[in-house]
Protein backbone atom coordinates (compact mmCIF):
# COMPACT_ATOMS: atom_id res chain seq x y z
CA UNK A 1 0.00 0.00 0.00
CA UNK A 2 3.22 2.29 0.99
CA UNK A 3 4.64 1.52 -2.60
CA UNK A 4 1.42 2.62 -4.12
CA UNK A 5 0.86 5.84 -2.49
CA UNK A 6 4.85 6.62 -2.95
CA UNK A 7 4.00 5.96 -6.97
CA UNK A 8 0.70 7.93 -6.78
CA UNK A 9 2.79 10.93 -4.96
CA UNK A 10 5.48 11.00 -7.94
CA UNK A 11 2.99 10.50 -10.70
CA UNK A 12 1.00 13.62 -9.46
CA UNK A 13 4.08 15.94 -9.25
CA UNK A 14 5.48 14.62 -12.04
CA UNK A 15 2.31 15.50 -14.63
CA UNK A 16 1.94 18.14 -12.55
CA UNK A 17 5.00 19.72 -13.34
CA UNK A 18 4.98 18.81 -16.71
CA UNK A 19 1.82 20.63 -17.37
CA UNK A 20 2.47 23.41 -15.94
CA UNK A 21 6.15 23.11 -17.81
CA UNK A 22 4.01 23.48 -20.85
CA UNK A 23 2.01 26.28 -19.61
CA UNK A 24 -1.23 24.04 -19.98
CA UNK A 25 -4.13 24.34 -18.14
CA UNK A 26 -6.11 21.47 -16.62
CA UNK A 27 -8.87 22.29 -19.26
CA UNK A 28 -5.86 22.07 -22.33
CA UNK A 29 -4.30 19.42 -21.18
CA UNK A 30 -8.09 17.35 -20.84
CA UNK A 31 -8.87 19.08 -24.30
CA UNK A 32 -5.49 17.42 -26.03
CA UNK A 33 -5.87 13.82 -24.35
CA UNK A 34 -9.74 13.14 -24.05
CA UNK A 35 -9.06 12.32 -20.08
CA UNK A 36 -11.39 14.64 -18.26
CA UNK A 37 -10.26 17.59 -16.51
CA UNK A 38 -11.79 16.21 -12.79
CA UNK A 39 -9.60 12.71 -13.62
CA UNK A 40 -6.40 15.12 -14.02
CA UNK A 41 -7.18 16.91 -11.37
CA UNK A 42 -7.46 14.07 -8.82
CA UNK A 43 -4.26 12.23 -10.24
CA UNK A 44 -2.18 15.36 -9.59
CA UNK A 45 -3.50 15.35 -6.29
CA UNK A 46 -2.59 12.24 -5.80
CA UNK A 47 -6.20 11.20 -5.04
CA UNK A 48 -6.38 8.40 -7.53
CA UNK A 49 -4.26 5.72 -9.21
CA UNK A 50 -4.29 5.84 -12.70
CA UNK A 51 -4.84 3.03 -15.20
CA UNK A 52 -2.10 2.59 -18.27
CA UNK A 53 -3.91 3.67 -20.55
CA UNK A 54 -5.00 7.08 -18.98
CA UNK A 55 -1.34 7.57 -18.28
CA UNK A 56 -0.20 6.78 -21.77
CA UNK A 57 -2.78 9.43 -22.93
CA UNK A 58 -1.50 11.76 -20.85
CA UNK A 59 1.96 10.99 -21.90
CA UNK A 60 1.16 11.81 -25.29
CA UNK A 61 -0.78 14.72 -24.54
CA UNK A 62 2.43 16.26 -22.88
CA UNK A 63 5.22 15.02 -25.16
CA UNK A 64 6.77 12.60 -22.98
CA UNK A 65 6.99 8.88 -23.12
CA UNK A 66 5.10 6.64 -20.51
CA UNK A 67 8.43 5.50 -19.38
CA UNK A 68 9.47 9.00 -18.21
CA UNK A 69 6.86 9.69 -16.46
CA UNK A 70 7.99 7.19 -13.42
CA UNK A 71 11.84 8.68 -13.89
CA UNK A 72 12.86 11.75 -12.38
CA UNK A 73 13.74 14.61 -13.77
CA UNK A 74 16.68 14.78 -15.97
CA UNK A 75 19.50 15.89 -14.04
CA UNK A 76 23.60 16.29 -15.32
CA UNK A 77 24.19 14.92 -12.08
CA UNK A 78 21.78 11.58 -11.81
CA UNK A 79 24.13 8.43 -11.76
CA UNK A 80 24.54 6.43 -15.40
CA UNK A 81 23.94 3.19 -12.99
CA UNK A 82 20.62 2.10 -11.87
CA UNK A 83 20.64 -0.96 -8.55
CA UNK A 84 17.47 -3.08 -8.91
CA UNK A 85 16.83 -1.92 -6.08
CA UNK A 86 16.26 1.51 -7.05
CA UNK A 87 14.13 1.03 -9.83
CA UNK A 88 10.59 2.40 -9.90
CA UNK A 89 8.04 -0.03 -10.04
CA UNK A 90 4.15 0.12 -11.08
CA UNK A 91 1.13 -1.76 -10.99
CA UNK A 92 -1.69 -0.90 -13.30
CA UNK A 93 -4.39 -0.85 -11.14
CA UNK A 94 -6.90 -1.97 -14.28
CA UNK A 95 -4.91 -5.02 -15.50
CA UNK A 96 -2.61 -5.95 -12.93
CA UNK A 97 0.30 -5.46 -15.47
CA UNK A 98 4.15 -4.82 -13.78
CA UNK A 99 6.41 -2.51 -15.18
CA UNK A 100 9.74 -1.85 -14.11
CA UNK A 101 11.92 1.20 -15.22
CA UNK A 102 14.82 -0.37 -15.91
CA UNK A 103 16.83 2.58 -17.13
CA UNK A 104 18.69 5.15 -14.99
CA UNK A 105 16.16 7.64 -13.44
CA UNK A 106 16.99 10.98 -13.93
CA UNK A 107 20.16 10.19 -16.20
CA UNK A 108 20.06 12.17 -19.66
CA UNK A 109 19.69 9.50 -22.55
CA UNK A 110 17.74 8.94 -26.15
CA UNK A 111 17.17 5.14 -24.78
CA UNK A 112 14.46 4.04 -22.29
CA UNK A 113 14.48 0.24 -21.62
CA UNK A 114 11.11 -0.99 -19.38
CA UNK A 115 10.35 -4.74 -18.06
CA UNK A 116 7.36 -5.56 -17.90
CA UNK A 117 5.13 -8.45 -16.76
CA UNK A 118 1.86 -9.06 -18.12
CA UNK A 119 -0.75 -11.72 -16.05
CA UNK A 120 -2.50 -14.37 -17.67
CA UNK A 121 -5.39 -12.83 -19.36
CA UNK A 122 -4.83 -9.37 -19.54
CA UNK A 123 -5.43 -7.18 -22.30
CA UNK A 124 -4.16 -3.38 -22.35
CA UNK A 125 -5.55 -1.35 -25.40
CA UNK A 126 -3.67 1.74 -25.87
CA UNK A 127 -5.59 4.19 -29.15
CA UNK A 128 -3.50 7.50 -28.61
CA UNK A 129 -1.95 7.26 -32.47
CA UNK A 130 0.35 9.75 -34.25
CA UNK A 131 2.60 11.49 -32.01
CA UNK A 132 4.24 14.77 -32.04
CA UNK A 133 7.87 13.28 -32.59
CA UNK A 134 9.20 10.30 -33.38
CA UNK A 135 9.82 6.76 -31.26
CA UNK A 136 11.72 4.05 -32.22
CA UNK A 137 10.56 0.92 -30.39
CA UNK A 138 11.36 -3.06 -30.02
CA UNK A 139 9.76 -5.54 -27.74
CA UNK A 140 11.79 -8.40 -26.69
CA UNK A 141 9.79 -11.49 -25.09
CA UNK A 142 11.38 -13.16 -22.49
CA UNK A 143 9.33 -15.33 -21.18
CA UNK A 144 5.88 -16.62 -21.98
CA UNK A 145 3.76 -15.36 -24.91
CA UNK A 146 1.53 -12.46 -26.06
CA UNK A 147 -0.14 -11.44 -28.85
CA UNK A 148 0.31 -7.73 -30.33
CA UNK A 149 -1.97 -6.00 -32.34
CA UNK A 150 -0.41 -2.93 -34.42
CA UNK A 151 -3.33 -1.38 -36.30
CA UNK A 152 -4.43 -4.03 -38.85
CA UNK A 153 -1.54 -6.38 -38.32
CA UNK A 154 -1.50 -9.09 -35.37
CA UNK A 155 1.70 -11.04 -34.27
CA UNK A 156 1.94 -14.01 -31.68
CA UNK A 157 4.78 -13.54 -29.65
CA UNK A 158 6.85 -16.27 -28.10
CA UNK A 159 10.00 -16.25 -25.83
CA UNK A 160 12.90 -14.93 -27.51
CA UNK A 161 10.93 -13.21 -30.62
CA UNK A 162 12.10 -9.40 -30.63
CA UNK A 163 9.41 -7.21 -33.02
CA UNK A 164 10.29 -3.78 -34.04
CA UNK A 165 7.10 -1.36 -33.64
CA UNK A 166 5.38 1.67 -35.17
CA UNK A 167 3.49 3.00 -32.32
CA UNK A 168 1.66 5.85 -34.24
CA UNK A 169 -1.55 3.38 -34.59
CA UNK A 170 -3.58 1.80 -32.02
CA UNK A 171 -1.74 -0.81 -30.17
CA UNK A 172 -3.10 -3.67 -28.09
CA UNK A 173 -1.46 -6.29 -25.93
CA UNK A 174 -2.52 -9.32 -25.29
CA UNK A 175 -1.93 -12.58 -22.88
CA UNK A 176 -4.07 -14.97 -24.18
CA UNK A 177 -2.06 -17.75 -22.07
CA UNK A 178 -2.47 -19.59 -18.79
CA UNK A 179 1.04 -18.13 -17.41
CA UNK A 180 2.29 -14.44 -17.15
CA UNK A 181 4.08 -13.14 -20.03
CA UNK A 182 7.42 -10.81 -19.31
CA UNK A 183 9.03 -9.17 -21.59
CA UNK A 184 11.79 -5.96 -22.41
CA UNK A 185 10.57 -2.71 -24.23
CA UNK A 186 13.24 -0.76 -25.67
CA UNK A 187 12.36 3.09 -27.00
CA UNK A 188 15.21 5.14 -28.43
CA UNK A 189 13.19 8.83 -28.67
CA UNK A 190 14.40 11.76 -31.82
CA UNK A 191 16.68 13.51 -29.81
CA UNK A 192 16.50 16.53 -32.56
CA UNK A 193 12.85 17.13 -31.38
CA UNK A 194 12.19 19.69 -28.59
CA UNK A 195 9.39 17.03 -26.78
CA UNK A 196 9.73 13.44 -25.86
CA UNK A 197 7.30 10.75 -26.47
CA UNK A 198 5.95 7.95 -25.02
CA UNK A 199 6.06 3.77 -24.06
CA UNK A 200 3.11 1.12 -23.93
Amino acid sequence: MEETSNINAHLAERLRGLRVERGLTLDALAERTGVSRSMISLIERGESSPTAVVLDKLAAGLGVTLASLFAEQESAVASPLARRADQRVWRDPDTGYLRRNLSPSGFPSPMELVEVIMPAGARVAYDTGRRSVGVSQQIWIIEGEIELGLGDETYRLLAGDCLCMDIEQPTVFRNLSGQPARYLVALATDTKSPTRERFS
